[in-house]
């Protein structure tokens, strides 16, 4: 029997996105932008989505645990991608939520 994991058969595009709230401290202002980020599941592109906070793992040079809330999203293609980034779901996410946070950094990465 082989030791080695099989690999998750994951959609090919990920869209990692961490926001910073303008009000840090405020549960109310969190838990908004979380119901708000569960919508985007309606949106037909996305296949997946994984919303969270940031783990209390050791402190690391290289861990940047300051972001209030994240979100992992896989897409099959670039296209379905596009796609979720005009449709009316996600823009209304935007206009509903963007008064939240005062910063946001998004990573999208194609699977090798």
């Amino acid at each position: 029997m082989s030791s080695q994991k099989k690999p998750i058969d994951l959609p090919a595009v990920s869209h990692t996105v961490f926001f910073w709230l303008k009000n840090s401290d405020s549960k109310e202002d969190r838990d908004a932008l979380i119901a708000g980020l569960k919508t985007l599941i309606q949106i037909a592109a996305v296949r997946s989505i994984r919303i969270g906070l940031p783990a209390a793992t050791a402190k690391r040079d290289v861990v940047d645990d300051g972001f209030d809330v994240s979100e992992l999203l896989f897409f099959d293609d670039i296209a379905g991608q596009n796609a979720y980034q005009v449709d009316a779901i996600h823009k209304r996410f935007v206009k509903d939520c963007e008064h939240l946070w005062r910063k946001v950094v998004v990573y999208d990465s194609v699977a090798v």
